[in-house]
């Protein structure tokens, strides 16, 4: 055995460190309190203590504030760093379990499916037809989510594959991607932006109430070129249902930029005019984790939706 591992393993506490540890103080930190904490883990309080204060003996530091009374614990500066690492472990056991499923499962089995609401209406279901066909012993399960959401739930192990923007955020995935979805700007039929002959500047575009969406990746490209283009972009409302937002600009609540893929075109309370490349297009690709192992079932999706006409 290698000297360095027989070093660890006989002088380092924190291979005393379990998972039930960690996940007491996931617990403690979700809660606010010893009691709750027990109550969603299904221990006695005196259990969670005991594993905190196991934890802190083991790592020799403090993690938990304890204030006494009816006050909420909190974690210490300590409790909050050995935090992110215990979600990160947490995590990767996830994964891990989930691989081992994926294994067992082979070519049938469950493959588990994220999408957010325009790639799931318009990219899904073809990719769907042509993969139902081919593999119709294989379980397909389906999962709507925000679009970033999607990207944390890989990391978890939760999906298999799923549909992202990119750039990804922080997380350890493959991406390859799959159409660019331009954003084009949506006006109730019969006003002034729906009838100038001229289309109207992002500027022009950031004077008028405006109809967006809540997640933050949504708006970036959008809110960026306003502000480059000189105007603060003012929102009279804001949604993540596709059809919530059409809606609202068909009855003159505001216009909206939106990604093309999001539209419904033959809405014909609404024009949709083209912005060229004033805001970036948005790009969707299929993602999975980059470490899991991926069954034939998953690499078969994967391959399909790459072979959507572009």
């Amino acid at each position: 055995m290698d000297i360095l591992l027989i070093s660890i393993m006989e002088h380092d506490s924190w291979l005393g460190v379990e998972l039930r540890h960690l996940a007491a103080l996931q617990a403690l930190a979700a809660e606010g309190s010893f009691g709750r904490a027990a109550e969603r883990l299904g221990y006695t309080q005196s259990a969670v203590s005991q594993q905190i204060a196991t934890l802190e003996r083991i790592v020799g530091e403090k993690l938990v504030e304890r204030p006494g009374g009816p006050r909420p614990i909190s974690l210490t500066e300590a409790g909050t760093l050995l935090l992110r690492h215990a979600e990160s472990i947490v995590a990767r056991l996830q994964a891990a379990q989930a691989d081992l499923h994926a294994l067992r499962s082979g070519e049938a089995g469950t493959l588990r499916v994220g999408t957010f609401q325009s790639a799931g209406a318009r990219l899904l279901p073809e990719v769907m037809r042509r993969y139902v066909s081919a593999w119709p012993a294989v379980e397909v399960v389906l999962g709507e989510y925000d679009d970033a959401d999607v990207e944390l739930a890989l990391e978890r192990g939760e999906l298999d594959v799923g549909f992202v923007l990119l750039p990804v955020l922080d997380a350890p995935l493959e991406t390859m991607e799959l159409v660019h979805d331009p954003y084009v700007l949506v006006v109730p039929a019969g006003s002034a932006f729906a009838q100038a002959a001229r289309l109207p500047s992002l500027k022009e575009i950031g004077l008028e109430p405006l109809i967006g969406f809540r997640s933050d990746r949504s708006l970036e490209p959008v809110e960026a070129a306003m502000r480059g283009a000189g105007v603060e972009p003012s929102f009279a409302f804001r949604t993540n249902d596709n059809g919530t937002v059409q809606g609202l600009v068909a009855a003159g609540v505001g216009n909206a930029v939106m990604p093309r893929l999001t539209v419904d075109e033959a809405d014909p309370r609404v024009v949709v005019r083209e912005l060229g490349d004033e805001v970036p297009a948005r790009v969707i690709a299929i993602a999975r984790h980059r470490d899991r192992y991926h069954s034939p079932a998953a690499r078969a999706f994967v391959e399909t939706t790459l072979g959507l006409p572009r």
